[in-house]
């Protein structure tokens, strides 16, 4: 972006604006960016508020699912009234109240082998805020190959985990060398059975965001070959360090 700020934006955005990492200089980069976000569910619906208020300038939201009156008490941009639709409709038009400036991309589909790296391709960061390890080891390999940054959530109960990702960096371990694919289960992830928190997926997905806008600015520590642990039940935060091996 070479041209300056106008006045809206700096108003808009002047309490990051006096942020010495960001000023002027970071805000460009951020209105410049493009980050994809997995899953408009828990997890997505924050990250992709806070992108928004933030000055992203390109947001890809992918979810083929629809609103649930369930949904409601942890996915910040839906309410009663969007019961049964689509949730990518939805939150796109709530982003948009909330950010005129942003442009939302859509994509009304589940990632699959056929369609991810068509999808995945355009954008600089990738938000992982699916429910599923099939789709998260599915993303974290495509982002290896297309060597991407990938910022990974999980939530249960009141835990959550959070990955980065820079595959740019050939140092760079990989969900894999966390999570054994042949041996985690879906259960863990599963809110219908073990149930989760709200303010779980608003820290975990705020968190996420936070992470993203680190990654664009190049600001501050990442999670390199670390997860970052939280129970909120005992507000108890720790990293935990893995490494690189081959699979």
């Amino acid at each position: 972006m070479k041209k300056g700020l106008n006045k809206s934006q700096i108003e808009r955005f002047s309490r990051q604006l006096v942020l010495k990492k960001i000023g002027p200089k970071g805000q460009k980069k951020i209105l410049s960016s493009k980050v994809l976000i997995v899953g408009i569910g828990g997890l997505g619906c924050p990250a992709a508020e806070n992108l928004v208020r933030a000055g992203i300038g390109t947001i890809g939201l992918v979810d083929n699912d629809i609103v649930n009156l369930s949904n409601i008490h942890r996915q910040s941009l839906f309410n009663s009234k969007d019961v049964k639709s689509l949730k990518v409709s939805v939150a796109a038009k709530r982003l948009k109240e909330i950010n005129p400036l942003t442009k939302i991309k859509t994509y009304k589909s589940k990632l699959n082998e056929k369609n991810i790296e068509n999808i995945i391709k355009n954008y600089e960061v990738i938000i992982d805020g699916s429910d599923n390890f099939k789709t998260k080891f599915l993303i974290n390999d495509c982002c290896m190959k297309l060597k991407k940054k990938l910022i990974t959530g999980a939530i249960s109960k009141f835990d959550g985990h959070i990955f980065t990702f820079d595959f740019k960096d050939k140092r760079t371990a990989s969900l894999k060398n966390f999570y054994q694919e042949n041996e985690i289960s879906d259960d863990i992830l599963n809110c219908e059975s073990e149930g989760v928190l709200g303010t779980t997926a608003s820290v975990v997905g705020s968190t996420q965001a936070n992470e993203a806008l680190k990654m664009i600015l190049e600001i501050g520590e990442n999670l390199k070959n670390q997860i970052l642990i939280l129970d909120l039940l005992n507000l108890n935060f720790r990293k935990v360090k893995f490494k690189k091996q081959k699979l």
